[in-house]
């Protein structure tokens, strides 16, 4: 597992001990940047069920100014920093310790707002279409920001999800990645 693309390219990220976490495959995970587009000029990224923190960290390295990586598991939060520290610019992340919806509403309640939101949740506890919904409530994506998606081939996503557009579906093995952009 490694930084596919950008100013951190190569870097090799620490796995969590366990088999509490199922880290996205290197090709997978430039897969899903590539349909995001190869770069990123500024704004700021939120990582839910970071794990390792690798999707936190490649946006960053494709050029997000900042990255929030939220994770609940002690030991996710340990590789997180670990990993963190390889990029050698801390401060260009935030980790917070938490359940994804307890993150999900102290970040709405500090207004803050992203232009990007990844979630790659443990296959068998999917909340996203509960999840999706918070993030409106919330207003926590930025008017032009997308939400990144990868879940189970056993998530069914209705063919209109309220509040956002769909730009990509995708299926790889046994996962599907959905990206989506807020509706104006």
């Amino acid at each position: 597992m490694r930084i596919i693309s950008g100013e951190f390219r190569g870097r090799r990220l620490t796995a969590v001990p366990g088999d509490q976490t199922r880290p996205t495959a290197d090709k997978v995970k430039e897969s899903m940047f590539n349909m995001l587009g190869q770069q990123f000029f500024g704004g700021t990224a939120l990582d839910l069920y970071a794990g390792t923190g690798a999707l936190g960290i490649e946006a960053v390295s494709r050029g997000m100014a900042h990255a929030t990586l939220v994770d609940k598991q002690y030991a996710a939060i340990r590789t997180i920093q670990a990993n963190i520290a390889l990029t050698k610019a801390p401060e260009r992340f935030t980790v917070l310790k938490a359940p994804v919806d307890r993150a999900i509403e102290r970040l709405g309640a500090e207004h803050q707002q992203f232009d990007l939101i990844m979630a790659d949740p443990p296959y068998a506890k999917q909340e996203v279409l509960n999840q999706l919904a918070a993030f409106l409530a919330h207003d926590l994506i930025a008017p032009t920001g997308r939400v990144m998606l990868e879940t189970g081939l056993d998530v069914d996503y209705p063919a209109v999800i309220p509040g956002y557009t769909q730009l990509r579906h995708q299926t790889y093995g046994v996962a599907q990645v959905l990206i989506l952009k807020r509706s104006e």
